[in-house]
């Protein structure tokens, strides 16, 4: 066992990154929450017990999860890394949210599209607004990549997770993302 894991409860984990300290919960059928970085381990166990609530006890970490955590700290640390094989239990998740998330678990790493985009891909064109509050109850953030979902004009929107859109536009970095626009050409000139 990584003893720079903590698990607070069974089905609960709480591990430090280069972003800071994040925490995860599991079931039997797959991950049911992540919760993104928080300064401090405390504060990151804090958020998982109050979004994830109390798993089943007897419940041990099976061997993805190991790996998931190894491969989200590889991710704080700039490396491309693809989530989309993670199980995930979206259990009492309606089909509308579930036709979100699958759409935008096929975004690959440093790939945005819009609110309106990621509904026209998901079968509910039109829906934009409807979109945003899905991915703001997006219970496994990352895996699910709703950082990559942009406002309309290429602006960051909103982001319902510790440290709001400038989490999104850090991760958004990690991943080769430019969210501000680049420097004036004139401005190396001197004039």
């Amino acid at each position: 066992m990584d003893a720079t894991i903590s698990y607070p409860r069974p089905g609960h984990a709480v591990f430090e990154t280069a972003l800071g300290f994040m925490a995860l919960a599991w079931s039997d059928a797959g991950l049911t929450r992540v919760c993104l970085p928080e300064r401090t381990a405390a504060a990151a166990e804090r958020r998982l017990l109050r979004l994830a609530g109390q798993s089943d006890a007897g419940r041990a970490a099976p061997a993805w999860i190991g790996a998931l955590i190894a491969d989200i700290r590889r991710y704080a640390e700039g490396e491309d890394v693809d989530f989309s094989a993670v199980p995930v239990d979206l259990a009492g998740v309606d089909d509308f949210r579930r036709d979100i998330y699958a759409a935008a678990r096929g975004l690959g790493y440093g790939e945005t599209t819009t609110y309106g985009g990621l509904a026209e891909k998901s079968g509910h064109k039109g829906l934009f607004r409807e979109t945003g509050a899905a991915l703001g109850a997006n219970p496994v953030p990352l895996v699910i990549p709703c950082h990559r979902i942009l406002a309309a004009g290429g602006k960051i929107g909103g982001f319902s997770a510790s440290g709001g859109s400038a989490t999104k536009e850090r991760m958004l970095s990690l991943e080769g993302v430019r969210m501000s626009p680049p420097p004036s050409a004139q401005a190396s000139f001197g004039f």
